[in-house]
């Protein structure tokens, strides 16, 4: 996985921040869908890799029950977390024992869960 992740990065449009980000959304059938950031220069229409990757899967007709693991590359030695607009759509498809892996451009990984990445989630429960 680190080794397509750290080329997915090369697809990355990030002429602003010069912070590559690259994501790979696993599905229980092993299938797998890619993501980059895509940087705007009205920077409100940026959109993360995180939500690339799991917005193609949900446009290939893969349902919250489908979805498996994440992982997600930064062009950086540091790993990085996901931003809170991601976290919320991370939410919205992945159940709270999905497994997430965040990787610096090194090969550093640090796992955890959907839960703990996002442990106050606001769900349709919210809306009832």
């Amino acid at each position: 996985m680190k080794e397509k992740l750290f080329n997915l990065l090369r697809n990355s449009y990030s002429p602003y921040s010069h912070f590559r980000v690259a994501a790979i959304v696993r599905m229980k059938d092993g299938k797998e869908f890619t993501g980059v950031n895509v940087e705007n220069a009205s920077y409100g229409a940026t959109i993360c890799a995180e939500r690339c990757a799991i917005l193609k899967a949900v446009s290939e007709g893969y349902k919250k029950e489908d979805f498996l693991e994440l992982y997600i590359m930064c062009d950086h030695e540091k790993t990085s977390s996901c931003c809170f607009l991601c976290r919320q759509v991370i939410v919205e498809f992945m159940d709270p024992e999905c497994k997430i892996v965040f990787m610096s451009n090194d090969g550093k990984e640090e796992q955890h869960f959907v839960k703990e990445v996002c442990p106050y989630p606001f769900s349709k429960e919210d809306l009832k």
